[in-house]
């Protein structure tokens, strides 16, 4: 596999902080992740990595099934999207409808494929092509050279004609997925919402109601939330006007007076809950389109994370409540998971009487994490003390959790009997075969696994006395 530092540690593997250069990445399956069986790692002929759950380096993946009968959302991370290393593409899907499952499985498959194959024809044509866009080569301005802004305003001929091939590709996806006789999309169809990230530059498009919230810091360096996409739902006034401009209508019903949906002209059905969205043929006609919203962020130094969710997230929490549960993860690889969590927890004290809905949940990490210790601590002999203090004062300021750059201890007791006991079985014989450095790595990559388990143990217990509360009732 690797480097000597690929050592199991309970949720996962220990990546060593000079393993990203060299191509391995941390990937943790999850055994109760529902993905219809599928594979977590597939490997796309372009060279792109393509991940449906599990988590890397960079990112944290999660889906977990509601109570509506089968899980309809469906994810995916291609690494090396279009062939260039520093390129990735994370995209949730929700589906809707009978078929809806199938739909979103469909269109995770195929979108990303078809815009890789769209942007680096792009690329091609304008003389960007694949040749990597290394560290400072002007060539990774060129998303917003020429009176772009950071937000993607201004007059970029590549940014315009890159807007316009994801708009093509989108419309030639759906076109192919109305006559694809597998497929029954005349009344089910999903969402989309995708981010690519190559280098400093972040495009985002949205079809539906899924969204996506980048978590930055402010002027006070506290971690806020910021949208990046719009629900598209009939309530907009532009998109219900172009509706009705279609004879479409759109209303809520009694019982649901919040909702508003889309019915055809003549007959009250299907009633669709958002404006645009890949299939629902029966609506095509009257103003249901799968035109994309497509934005552009420059990722600036206060820049953290980008979270992707289909709206079992979003209905029960806030973007701010999101983005702090996400930040209080002290390992990466689980944050998806303890989002999803909370999540059905809340559904079930928020709308006890409604069924919960499908979650999904990519997390991209902007940041690429630092060494667990800015200094070598050889000087610190774990067979000759019990406890190590590791102060302001010490040689090493800041002590880092595997992936979270934000967690800093500046004043942390170690003990060391207590972090060994959080090893199993022989990793305790490897931690004496290593370096002080690597074994105090080791041990506290341990430790956080252990301490994001107790908040997912806690949220089981939480849940657990919830429902007997509600049985007792």
């Amino acid at each position: 596999m690797g480097g000597c530092c690929s050592i199991d540690v309970r949720f996962g593997r220990y990546i060593d902080e000079d393993m990203e250069e060299r191509g391995y990445y941390e990937y943790c399956e999850d055994d109760d992740n529902d993905n219809g069986g599928e594979a977590g790692v597939k490997f796309a002929d372009s060279g792109a990595t393509v991940r449906f759950q599990g988590s890397s380096f960079r990112t944290s993946m999660f889906t977990q099934q509601g109570k509506k009968g089968i899980n309809q959302d469906a994810m995916t991370v291609w690494e090396r999207f279009t062939g260039e290393k520093d390129t990735i593409f994370c995209g949730v899907f929700d589906g809707h409808g009978p078929s809806g499952h199938k739909i979103s499985r469909y269109i995770r498959d195929n979108l990303p494929l078809k815009l890789s194959s769209a942007i680096k024809q792009l690329q091609t044509h304008n003389g960007v092509a694949t040749r990597g866009y290394k560290k400072g080569h002007k060539e990774t301005s060129n998303w917003t050279e020429n009176g772009h802004d950071d937000h993607g305003n201004g007059k970029n001929q590549f940014f315009h004609s890159l807007q316009a091939s994801i708009v093509q590709t989108f419309k030639e996806v759906d076109e192919e997925l109305s006559v694809d006789s597998a497929m029954d999309a005349y009344c089910s169809g999903t969402t989309s919402v995708n981010v690519i990230k190559k280098g400093e530059h972040l495009l985002i498009t949205n079809l539906g109601d899924s969204r996506a919230v980048l978590g930055t810091r402010d002027d006070k360096n506290q971690l806020v939330p910021i949208q990046l996409t719009v629900d598209l739902k009939p309530n907009l006034p532009n998109e219900a006007e172009r509706i009705k401009n279609c004879r479409g209508r759109v209303f809520a019903l009694e019982e649901e007076p919040d909702v508003y949906r889309i019915w055809m002209a003549d007959e009250d059905c299907p009633g669709l809950a958002m404006t645009r969205a890949f299939g629902d043929f029966c609506l095509k006609d009257y103003g249901l389109i799968s035109v994309p919203e497509i934005s552009y962020r420059k990722i600036t130094s206060k820049d953290e994370f980008v979270i992707l969710a289909s709206d079992g997230i979003w209905d029960v929490l806030s973007n701010n409540e999101v983005v702090k549960i996400v930040s209080c993860a002290k390992k990466r690889s689980l944050a998806a998971k303890l989002l999803v969590h909370r999540a059905v927890r809340t559904w079930k004290t928020k709308y006890p009487g409604s069924r919960i809905d499908d979650c999904a949940v990519i997390i991209l990490f902007l940041k690429i994490r630092q060494p667990l210790l800015n200094k070598s601590l050889s000087d610190v002999s774990c067979n000759s003390i019990n406890q190590v203090e590791i102060a302001s004062s010490h040689s090493c300021r800041s002590f880092r959790s595997d992936g979270d750059r934000d967690t800093i201890l500046g004043n942390l007791k170690v003990d060391l009997p207590e972090y060994y006991s959080a090893l199993k079985g022989d990793d305790v014989m490897m931690v004496q075969e290593l370096s002080n450095k690597h074994a105090l790595k080791l041990i506290q990559s341990a430790m956080v696994a252990n301490q994001d388990n107790k908040l997912l143990d806690e949220e089981e217990e939480k849940e657990k006395e919830e429902t007997g509360h509600r049985k007792e009732q």
